[in-house]
């Protein structure tokens, strides 16, 4: 039996060098990646993927705690997800949004029923930064107005308002595509802007900082705030309590849209279908993708309140997309809501988090002096590391490129970013799995350890 099938459909066996030559070769002469100096990458070649796990041509192992790019929630080759996909493409692959479609509105059916009290609709795009592209666009045609605030420690994608909307550095470089976006500071209380010492002065003096950011930019020009609930990349910053509501209600006060960003903390990642419902909030819009059906198509959208629908009841929404609700990607999203349900997805992921995750991670805590913070939900957690627990100077440079080709070399794909290892696997993921990974990175922080100042 062969190791993989290649893109011809042949068998092939991994140690295969020349099917390894050709694929690095084409992606190094013809392939342009993102974020990247061309000339200073070697992406690996992946020959094959299946469940948490995915291989190299070489035939190592490498144990998926990334779910690649926070998007793989049902792992690689789910076969509920793939039957999907082949089913729709055999029947109807695609047809244009200004018709209507069975598994189109489907999807959007159960989105809806999933999300938060007066959800109205659902405008598909193509992935989470076109999302948060049209959530605003939405937003300032419903209001008249033109400002939108986000936060700093955020991201939001690399299209022009949403890379202006990132709060982080991919976003200099890019200038300001979108001169109506200003940025405000977020609760962060281990690194606090507002000199706080509990969770609850953090979120008091954070939002006493919004609403100050409001007044003087002027109440009546602001269309939207726009927040990731759970941020993502920047650090897994979970809200502390009280903060949303809060947000919540000085957007009522503003009149000011609020737009939940949960294209990387939606579909089950924080233990709930969207992340705000833990924090009993109901946002005006709501942007998603990647979890909707685990990036096997490219997928994502808008869940609309009732209100902002009736805006475009009369008048026509100025927008649009060829691919939108594209019949692939809603038959593999239809097809993980059946998944969820069947497999217990949501409860799992509770079970996981409270039983195996967050008590082994608080010993880690203990042991490694190198752990600055630990923080995090549901399968969504991140270990903040420092050379010094005092200063809480952070692990940067030749001490974190250490540390993750020790999680690699160990064959552990990690979720790196900053200073920190995040911990975001496939919510398919066993608990044996589970386990053997936070191993891994147990050994890997004995590395970090070593550049902890003395």
């Amino acid at each position: 039996m062969s190791d993989f099938i290649d893109q011809n459909g042949a068998e092939q066996s991994f140690g295969d060098t020349d099917a390894q030559r050709e694929v690095r070769a084409n992606d190094r002469q013809y392939v342009f990646h993102s974020w990247s100096a061309q000339g200073k990458i070697d992406p690996i070649p992946v020959a094959k993927g299946e469940g948490v796990r995915f291989w190299d041509y070489d035939g190592k192992e490498y144990l998926d705690f990334s779910s690649q790019l926070v998007n793989l929630n049902l792992g690689h080759q789910h076969p509920g997800l793939v039957k999907a996909i082949q089913e729709q493409a055999g029947r109807l692959a695609t047809i244009q949004p200004a018709m209507a479609n069975d598994v189109r509105g489907e999807l959007a059916k159960r989105i809806v029923e999933r999300s938060f009290d007066g959800a109205r609709s659902v405008f598909f795009t193509n992935g989470g930064a076109e999302a948060n592209e049209y959530a605003v666009r939405m937003a300032r045609q419903h209001t008249g107005r033109q400002k939108v605030l986000a936060r700093f420690r955020s991201y939001h994608g690399s299209t022009a308002t949403a890379i202006t909307l990132t709060g982080e550095s991919r976003r200099w470089a890019n200038g300001t595509p979108d001169a109506g976006v200003v940025h405000f500071f977020g609760p962060y209380q281990y690194r606090s802007e507002f000199y706080a010492e509990t969770p609850e002065q953090e979120a008091e003096r954070a939002l006493t900082h919004l609403e100050h950011t409001i007044q003087l930019e002027g109440p009546a020009t602001i269309a939207a705030i726009i927040l990731e609930t759970v941020t993502g990349t920047n650090g897994i910053f979970v809200p502390p309590p009280g903060y949303l509501a809060g947000v919540r209600a000085l957007c009522d006060k503003y009149g000011i849209v609020l737009i939940c960003d949960e294209v990387m903390a939606g579909f089950g990642r924080t233990g709930e279908w969207f992340a705000y419902q833990a924090f009993d909030v109901k946002p005006d819009l709501v942007s998603f993708a990647k979890g909707v059906n685990s990036g096997y198509v490219p997928l994502g959208g808008v869940v609309i309140s009732e209100e902002i629908h009736n805006s475009f009841v009369e008048k026509p929404f100025p927008g649009g997309l060829t691919y939108s609700g594209h019949p692939l990607g809603c038959a593999a999203g239809v097809a993980t809501f059946d998944i969820f349900e069947e497999e217990g997805i949501i409860e799992r992921v509770r079970d996981l988090a409270a039983r195996v995750v967050e008590p082994r991670l608080r010993e880690l805590a203990e042991k490694h002096p190198s752990i600055g913070e630990v923080r995090g939900t549901g399968l969504f957690w991140a270990l903040e590391l420092v050379t010094d627990r005092g200063t809480r100077a952070p692990l940067e440079g030749e001490g974190y490129n250490a540390v993750i080709a020790a999680c690699k070399n160990s064959g552990l794909w990690p979720f790196a970013a900053g200073n920190r290892l995040q911990i975001a696997p496939p919510l398919v993921i066993s608990e044996a799995d589970l386990v053997r990974g936070l191993d891994i990175i147990d050994a890997a922080l004995d590395v970090a350890d070593g550049y902890v100042a003395a």
